[in-house]
């Protein structure tokens, strides 16, 4: 019987044109989800006290979560690591410049997405972890766990290569600084600069990625990451991850200006998701933004958007499948 009245639902919204893919499946059986209220006649426990904590629980529970966490820390590291390492002179020589880290940091980044994007999204950036979460692509949770994790990862690396240095003086190459020519605010704006392409080209490879169902293209990040590397590099090290200048400013002490590689990529970060996911995205729309800022459900925005029908009806549709689906329990 309640697979009858599911399958009613959704022919009707077949029907009318407005089901399209699995996102607007997604939409509906999120409104559909059952009640989970008390039926035995005793006092029912208010759900909106007692499901965020279950789901906090839940979650914390999820082998996947802790697989996706562990996946951040061992990418920062990693990254951190390779890209450190790339700076860091020999013996007798000199500093290279930007062009080895920034080659480097690319080419990394693609073999992280590729290892661990289908984990955690390979984000090993707290300043792309706090773009996603205030473009509610990651909640709350996930989001501060998945910054421990990559600071965690981002020290661990810094402190593996220092252990190997031959010469320990030569670890300064390893903080980003703020070049002697120019000053903080300029290695400030240049880091928002960089930052934000960076973000804005995460995005679209994401975008791109749901709507086709195919594999992110990592090399665009990796391209981006490595031109962001090269610009803001004499400037301010080109940074664009507050995680890779905290590593190393723990281990060796150095914190001259480190405020601005933590203002500048998340400010840079925000400022690209938040421009790409409301105004450039396929699905970019009015009624998304106000339902972002407004904590409402965004996914049934965004399928309206996507399909090119109306919110009301898609809320509908949603909520016929709910009744019908709480009726068949009944």
């Amino acid at each position: 019987m309640a697979t009858g009245g599911m399958k009613v639902a959704v022919a009707m919204a077949m029907c009318a044109g407005f089901m399209k893919g699995d996102l607007m499946l997604g939409a509906i059986n999120k409104l559909a989800a059952p009640h989970t209220g008390r039926t035995d006649g005793r006092r029912e426990t208010d759900p909106t006290h007692s499901a965020p904590i279950m789901a906090l629980r839940e979650e914390l529970q999820r082998r996947q979560f802790w697989r996706a966490v562990l996946a951040e820390t061992l990418g920062s590291l990693m990254f951190v690591s390779a890209v450190l390492g790339s700076s860091v002179p020999g013996p007798g020589e000199v500093a290279q410049g930007t062009l080895y880290p920034a080659l480097a940091a690319g080419m990394v980044a693609v073999s992280l997405g590729h290892c661990f994007g289908e984990m955690s999204g390979a984000q090993v950036n707290p300043a792309v972890t706090l773009a996603f979460l205030v473009t509610r692509r990651l909640d709350l949770l996930k989001a501060i766990v998945y910054i421990l994790a990559q600071c965690l990862g981002a020290t661990l690396g810094a402190g593996i290569l220092y252990l190997a240095l031959p010469l320990k003086s030569a670890a300064e190459c390893y903080v980003n600084k703020v070049s002697p020519e120019g000053n903080a605010g300029q290695a400030l704006g240049m880091e928002v600069l960089a930052t934000f392409q960076l973000v804005f080209t995460i995005f679209s490879v994401e975008e791109q990625r749901r709507r086709e169902g195919t594999e992110p293209s990592n090399l665009a990040i990796g391209f981006s990451l490595s031109a962001g590397i090269l610009t803001a590099g004499m400037f301010s090290g080109g940074s664009m991850n507050p995680a890779r200048s905290l590593g190393p400013a723990i281990i060796t002490g150095i914190w001259e200006h480190h405020w601005v590689y933590w203002i500048g990529p998340v400010l840079g970060a925000v400022m690209a998701g938040v421009s790409h996911e409301f105004f450039f995205a396929a699905s970019a729309s009015r009624q998304k933004l106000v339902a972002c800022l407004t904590c409402k459900d965004i996914e049934i925005v965004e399928t309206a958007s996507v399909s090119h029908s109306s919110l009301s009806t898609i809320t509908q549709t949603a909520m016929r499948a709910k009744q019908a689906h709480k009726h068949d329990n009944n």
